[in-house]
């Protein structure tokens, strides 16, 4: 699953990548957290679209949203299956810009967070679905959630899933609801290539919502992309005689 994540790169930075029109202006983001305003970026008359909802996905046919479970992730495997993504996996795919990701590792009685990124530094982009719930007033409410897969072999040893990223050369595939069906676009529902993130543990910190800054990202331990190091040979004692001739021995 994917309950955190940032988006640190710059607002020029991101409209170039997900090219979009719009030309809004955002701080930095360390926390991101479920219930906050996240930007997404879908396709609107054909033209893709910046945009801020709640991230936790609410179905239209929902009747009353405080008794409804929070939706932050769609599994991937079953959202055109499922009834509260069904509808947007069909018709309202989205985009949502990230530049890494955290992790929990579940090891005893305590969890471990890492912090998952491209080895590159460049921005990612999740598979996500939106939605637009109507109230009874006719006020509306627009949600989202990020679509997760099963994790590749670099997150595997932290978690078992992790969200789906979408190259740039398939956004277009991804975002277009009017063209291309669920099954087709289901095809961009899998694990990341094995060598294009990498994580390490970070402090605990990150676990309140209320720490939001770049400290969040200082390592605590070794990166998972590599094999650990292995501990030096030791060498061979060497026994010396009584007197020394200059000469070592290994008798």
């Amino acid at each position: 699953m994917c309950g955190r994540y940032t988006v640190i790169s710059t607002p020029e930075a991101l409209r170039a990548l997900f090219g979009y029109a719009e030309q809004p202006n955002f701080p930095p983001r360390y926390n991101v957290a479920p219930t906050q305003p996240i930007a997404i970026v879908r396709l609107v008359e054909g033209k893709r679209q910046f945009a801020l909802v709640r991230w936790g996905l609410l179905p239209s046919w929902v009747k009353d949203p405080k008794t409804f479970t929070l939706l932050i992730n769609a599994r991937g495997e079953t959202a055109a299956e499922k009834p509260a993504f069904r509808a947007a996996m069909k018709r309202r795919r989205c985009l949502i810009p990230a530049d890494g990701f955290y992790e929990w590792q579940a090891t005893g009685d305590r969890k471990r967070p890492f912090y998952v990124h491209a080895k590159s530094g460049a921005p990612l982009a999740f598979a996500g679905l939106w939605e637009t719930w109507t109230g009874p007033n006719g006020e509306e409410l627009e949600t989202a959630a990020i679509v997760t897969t099963r994790a590749n072999r670099t997150l595997s040893p932290i978690h078992e899933r992790m969200p789906v990223i979408v190259p740039p050369d398939a956004f277009d595939l991804w975002l277009d609801g009017a063209n291309v069906d669920a099954t087709t676009a289901a095809a961009l529902i899998q694990p990341a290539p094995d060598n294009l993130l990498e994580a390490y543990e970070i402090s605990t910190a990150v676990n309140r919502t209320a720490n939001d800054n770049p400290k969040l990202l200082e390592p605590v331990g070794p990166s998972q992309s590599a094999p650990a190091p292995q501990p030096a040979a030791k060498r061979p004692r060497v026994k010396r005689g009584k007197k020394d001739d200059g000469q070592t021995s290994l008798l």
